[in-house]
């Protein structure tokens, strides 16, 4: 149909002079507005910016989360995948990105940025796996990945795909500005830390059947954070050592009757009473070199009295008055002593019997040199009761402490520098063990070390959570300390 419409003379806009300035003025305002309301959002806004180099970071956080990789009944082979494809889309390929899986479920990611050789390669470890989590114990779903109120929450957010995530994201970073290193960086994501490997799929099948791959002069692995106090950083720990796992059983045998006709005790309440005795133990307190090396760091940000006992204690003090205050915190506890603390019990067999059967068992974490069979002694005295059998679970061989290379030290304390001036990187053994003692064994010193800053510790625990400002922190800090211990241009 042909339009009826004839065409219109041409008409000129008729604009007041300066109005076409103030509409400029106007949409300019409007523009810095939007940016300052933006940044005023705790920073999420700029954090999301589109060249932000962390948006894959929190991509691959997003996807790991969301995968349950729990150490039993999860799949960390289908992570190692996700990664993996992640890492070929950004041209890792052939030797430089394995999986490998040796049983069902179990995965193993080794991918490599290659150098040029002029030194030995840098190995980062990061574990896939985590610790069960049941979404009736937590407020949030914990294989959902949520940010809220600053947040990012999901199970093995801190422990360990936080390090995960930025681990691969930082070498993908890297090959994409062309970074090429005086020597090789490889990344490992491992399976079954949590459990210790006990079933030989995790580090311990790629040391025994791909030990190549792994050769390095050093690790970085978790293990050492940034300690907050007060929202404030109090120090950057380096992990060199961390204390070894004992696990004790104690079980009370019983004939057991019919509960309508109690008795004075019976094995439950036996096992209970010695469990209390044990509870009021404390092991002695021990300043070892490490711990020694810490405190005399941490002395001059802790405030009085804390200072003053720290100080005495360094001065060879040993009053129980004054252990009393320092073992108070529990991070100080853990640091100073071995400590052994019941985890699991199990007794009974009928609402209506008596239990013939009453078990625990108690999992000990033992400083660096200290004896088992010292400790099972102490366990044993401490029970004071013949009717509690006591016997040995398992336990982690001990292995020898990283000696700090003085390279590393002072990367780690430059760039520590740029990220939290004024606070002591301080040597340490954590109380928790990892993967890093396979590593220990098989001669690479490996330093737990994570750039994650965090005042509380819901690792293993309900709603496990990571700070987003903590989260991007941390992630540029390992890029610019990796990149300064790699070397090249």
């Amino acid at each position: 149909m042909t339009s009826q419409l004839r065409p219109q003379p041409h008409r000129m806009s008729m604009v007041a002079p300066g109005t076409w300035h103030l509409r400029s003025f106007a949409a300019a305002v409007i523009a810095l507005v939007t940016i300052v309301i933006v940044l005023a959002r705790g920073g999420h806004g700029a954090e999301r910016a589109p060249n932000n180099p962390q948006n894959l970071a929190v991509e691959l956080f997003k996807e790991l989360i969301e995968i349950n990789t729990v150490v039993d009944s999860g799949d960390t082979a289908r992570a190692a995948d996700a990664m993996a494809a992640r890492l070929r889309a950004a041209g890792f390929t052939g030797a430089d990105l394995q999986v490998f899986k040796p049983a069902p479920r179990k995965g193993n990611l080794v991918a490599r940025l290659r150098g040029r050789g002029l030194r030995k390669p840098i190995l980062l470890l990061a574990h896939l796996d985590v610790v069960a989590a049941r979404e009736s114990d937590w407020s949030l779903p914990p294989f959902k990945f949520i940010e809220k109120d600053g947040f990012y929450y999901g199970r093995g957010s801190s422990d360990d795909k936080y390090m995960a995530a930025h681990l691969v994201n930082n070498l993908i970073r890297y090959r994409n500005e062309g970074f090429v290193p005086d020597r090789d960086i490889v990344v490992v994501l491992e399976t079954d830390e949590e459990n210790g490997d006990q079933h030989g799929v995790g580090i311990r099948w790629l040391l025994e059947h791909r030990r190549a791959l792994l050769d390095a002069e050093f690790a970085l692995n978790e293990g050492g954070g940034v300690v907050l106090r007060q929202g404030k950083p109090q120090r950057v720990n380096l992990a060199v050592d961390e204390k070894y796992t004992l696990n004790i059983q104690l079980q009370v045998s019983d004939s057991g009757g019919h509960s309508a006709l109690p008795l004075p005790d019976n094995a439950i309440v036996r096992l209970a009473d010695g469990l209390g005795r044990l509870a009021r133990h404390s092991f002695p307190v021990v300043l070892t070199p490490v711990m020694r090396q810490s405190l005399e760091r941490e002395l001059a940000l802790e405030a009085e009295p804390m200072a003053s006992d720290m100080k005495a204690l360094l001065d060879g003090r040993s009053d129980p008055a004054l252990l009393a205050r320092l073992t108070a915190r529990a991070d100080l506890n853990a640091r100073l002593r071995t400590t052994c603390v019941p985890t699991l019990l199990a007794g009974g067999h009928a609402t209506n019997a008596l239990p013939q059967m009453a078990r625990a068992t108690v999992n000990c974490r033992l400083l660096p040199g200290e004896s088992s069979q010292q400790v099972r002694s102490a366990i044993v005295a401490a029970l004071a009761d013949k009717r509690i059998e006591v016997s040995q679970v398992a336990m982690q061989p001990q292995q020898p402490s990283s000696k700090l290379i003085p390279e590393v030290l002072a990367a780690i304390e430059h760039t520590a520098a740029e990220f939290w001036p004024g606070v002591p990187v301080v040597p340490v053994v954590t109380a928790g063990s990892t993967d890093g003692r396979f590593l220990r064994a098989a001669g690479i010193p490996t330093y737990g070390h994570t750039g994650l800053a965090s005042g509380e510790s819901r690792a293993h625990g309900k709603d496990e959570r990571v700070s987003v400002k903590a989260f991007n922190d941390g992630g540029e800090y390992l890029y610019r300390l990796v990149k300064r211990l790699a070397g090249g241009t």
